[in-house]
């Protein structure tokens, strides 16, 4: 019997089933054939921080395998080539990946066009010739790209960045620093954003533009990578930004209203994270709730012991709450409402309820929850990385009660 009695797409069921599958054949099966290399960080790194050529091929050849069936550009708006079947979709399958794939078969992360790494609906407003250009090997995973908006002293206001688009007849040459960008060290291309209008970015009324860069130009350089969670590598960057040359056919959107693409490209984030959030806490729920019915203790299977059990049907309680909220604000996004306040809702919500929920699945396998292999720390780990991502919890919160007391009080 399903939980979920919301009436989704015909067609969504028959391709969630064709994703499953492929998720066992080109990303478990991957993961099984290569683990010396994919699942042990000392071979998947090198010692400056960076993924192994090796690591970076098994991406590609997900991404590309993905494309060829479908799958990769699924939520892909049809005028970029894509299938369109809008945030439903997206939202459905990355729970999907996720709640079978776990953390350990990482390479999930490439099965569906992630909207910072590939197509989306963020680059619906790329110039023909960037079209002609680039997209093609993006729709079919040979290339990727990554999203340049945080810097060092610009986070969750992203309108204090200090990168700078000045402009040399050319176009543009740009200059600064950013950080926390996500695949930096492996992308081929990078939305970056810059002030191209500094009065105008200093009022917070625009001023600010984005650019589709190649991370291969003069004067782009990765200075290092973000090591997090104790490991020995990482996928996050910080990228020095020297005089890179930039030419009209590279502007993303309208000169100086770069800031609304990067606030869709945000809000797609957020829908992102809370499927990945419910995937993940719904595979730690069932690895703990089968380990609490074969472990004994005291003669009887905890299972049957109230401190072990009752927590753990009060997070499944919590995360089929944040499961109805993700498919409810899908639904109401592919209806063109802006839903701005069950968005930040729904994200805040689905975060820190999976975050709870991967806890007690650690907590129910006692030391054995903190072992490599289970796997159970790194969900966590990413799950509380979510916390943070896309807006924090404390951001979130903030947007939530500004539409309160502007009148939207529709509960």
């Amino acid at each position: 019997m399903a939980a979920i009695a919301a009436n989704l797409p015909e067609e969504l069921g028959p391709i969630a089933q064709s994703v499953e599958a492929f998720c066992r054949a080109e990303v478990i099966a991957r993961h099984e054939k290569h683990h010396e290399l994919l699942n042990n960080p000392r071979n998947t790194y090198r010692p400056d921080g960076r993924m192994v050529d090796e690591a970076v091929a098994h991406i590609r050849a997900v991404r590309m395998a993905s494309a060829k069936a479908g799958f990769f550009n699924v939520s892909t708006p049809e005028s970029l080539g894509g299938a369109g079947l809008g945030m439903i979709a997206y939202y459905t399958l990355i729970e999907l990946v996720y709640r079978l794939c776990g953390p350990h078969n990482w390479l999930c992360d490439f099965v569906i066009s992630h909207w910072a790494f590939g197509p989306s609906a963020v680059l619906s407003q790329i110039t023909p010739e960037a079209r002609a250009r680039i997209l093609p090997g993006l729709m079919a995973g040979e290339t990727m790209m990554c999203f340049g908006m945080s810097e060092p002293g610009a986070g969750s206001d992203a309108a204090m960045l200090k990168t700078r688009a000045e402009p040399n007849g050319e176009g543009w040459k740009i200059s600064g620093r950013k950080i926390w960008t996500t695949h930096i060290p492996i992308a081929d291309y990078c939305v970056v954003f810059a002030q191209t209008d500094p009065a105008r970015a200093a009022r917070k009324a625009g001023g600010i533009s984005a650019f589709l860069v190649p991370t291969s130009a003069p004067g782009l350089h990765v200075e290092s990578v973000i090591r997090m969670h104790g490991h020995i590598g990482g996928n996050e960057g910080i990228t020095a930004f020297e005089d890179v040359q930039v030419e009209p056919w590279q502007l993303v959107g309208d000169l100086h209203e770069g800031f609304r693409i990067g606030l869709l490209g945000v809000s797609m984030g957020r829908i992102y994270n809370s499927a990945r959030a419910v995937g993940l806490a719904r595979w730690a729920l069932e690895m703990a709730i089968g380990y609490a019915g074969q472990r004994e203790a005291f003669g009887r299977p905890i299972s049957e012991y109230q401190g072990v059990s009752f927590p753990l049907a009060a997070a499944a309680t919590e995360i089929h709450a944040a499961h109805l909220m993700g498919v409810n604000v899908a639904q109401l996004l592919d209806r063109g409402e802006r839903a701005v306040k069950e968005l930040s809702m729904t994200k805040s919500y689905s975060v820190q309820a999976a975050t709870r929920a991967i806890d007690q699945a650690i907590q129910t396998h006692g030391a054995m929850g903190f072992t490599n292999e289970l796997g159970l720390h790194e969900a966590y780990a990413r799950v509380r990385q979510a916390n943070v991502a896309d807006g924090t919890n404390e951001i979130l919160a903030r947007t939530i009660a500004q539409r309160l007391f502007k009148g939207d009080l529709d509960l």
